[in-house]
């Protein structure tokens, strides 16, 4: 019995259990550990997503002949231009839309609690059914609308301390494109035989996996925006450029984040005029469908081959889990968890077929 797949497995969930339940009794002795780990995931994790979007710059040059310590100079030199740029031109712009809009929110707070207002005078002239929902939901309206601002005050205070994560960032990313290539040796050198190439071609496996995921959601992701921008600002919505920089962030939660960057920019289009929502609807639609029939499927293809109604569960245990931060983590953690375990089970058939060979 105690070869069998479903005793080791119960036997592992068991002893992660135990490990778990021992570590936060002693969690005083690791809180010291768990304050440096916070301090440091932000900013690595920023540095580890521009990593993998420059090292394919970097190879291309050290293909070229250009030194280790040239190709990390030009890419440190094109990072610089590209935030000079963004602060300088795209800057001004954002921060006056950010400005104006932290001005009209409490007229924004104002409309939405009179169109809640609107809809209860009005609901007794609807079907029943609606009406039970609409009492439902607008149970939850006016909260939405007091919160509303208070989430914009927070959301910019948060921007503001993130600056101060981001002086770490470039330390990281020196050292991970000055040293990258001795990570996995460092790794194989405790192993040998099959087990070493095992583990060689499961570090493989998780690079191409980030990899591929990280340079995929950053492009899909930046060129959606740029279809919105395009799309909102022929139209005349306000804050186009500012609902564009909020959609290239939602959109790299795959599946869900598109339809939570469409919420604003159809309540501030509906605000903006009741006639603006169809056509905020109609580029929002055009964009997703370009991006979904024809970006999306050249870019990434079924490179990570993650259900639809996976990525929505993982989405909402990983929000409820971790926030945001988990919600970002959750399709890149979970495909680099499916490709270790895909290679602990190849492993696992060709070490039976082994035994059964020598029987």
């Amino acid at each position: 019995m105690t070869r069998k797949l479903w005793f080791q497995v119960a036997v592992g969930v068991l002893l992660s259990l135990l490990i778990i339940k021992y570590f936060t009794e002693v969690k005083w002795i690791l809180s010291p550990l768990l304050i440096i780990a916070k301090a440091i995931f932000v900013p690595l994790l920023i540095a580890g997503i521009f990593f993998y979007i420059s090292v394919p710059l970097q190879t291309i040059l050290e293909n070229r002949k250009v030194p280790r310590w040239g190709s990390i100079s030009i890419i440190l030199l094109i990072l610089v231009i590209g935030i000079w740029f963004i602060v300088s031109i795209i800057g001004p712009p954002v921060a006056k839309q950010v400005d104006h809009l932290i001005k009209n929110t409490p007229a924004i707070v104002t409309e939405i609690n009179q169109l809640a207002d609107r809809l209860l005078e009005r609901r007794g002239e609807l079907p029943e059914s609606i009406q039970e929902t609409i009492n439902e939901k607008l149970n939850s309206l006016h909260i939405l609308a007091f919160d509303f601002g208070k989430w914009m005050i927070q959301l910019f205070q948060s921007l503001i301390q993130a600056t101060f994560i981001l002086i770490l960032v470039p330390f990281f990313l020196i050292y991970m494109l000055k040293d990258h290539e001795k990570f996995k040796p460092l790794i194989l050198k405790f192993f040998s035989g099959d087990t070493k190439n095992w583990v060689q071609k499961t570090v493989d496996d998780i690079d191409t996996v980030l990899k591929t995921y990280i340079q995929g959601q950053i492009l899909i992701s930046s060129l959606l925006s740029i279809m919105l921008f395009i799309g909102y600002s022929i139209i005349g919505l306000k804050y186009a450029l500012l609902l564009a920089i909020f959609a290239f962030f939602m959109n790299v939660i795959p599946f869900i984040g598109p339809w939570i960057a469409f919420v604003p920019a159809l309540v501030i289009g509906f605000l903006q005029e009741p006639s603006m929502v169809i056509w905020v609807s109609l580029i929002t639609l055009i964009a997703q469908q370009t991006d979904a029939n024809l970006i999306t499927p050249n870019i990434m293809g079924r490179s990570l081959d993650i259900h639809p109604l996976t990525v929505i569960a993982l989405l909402l245990a990983a929000g409820n889990i971790a926030g945001f931060l988990g919600v970002l983590l959750a399709i890149p953690t979970y495909a680099v968890l499916k490709a270790v375990a895909k290679n602990i089970y190849e492993r696992r058939q060709a070490i039976k077929i082994a035994a059964n060979r020598e029987v």
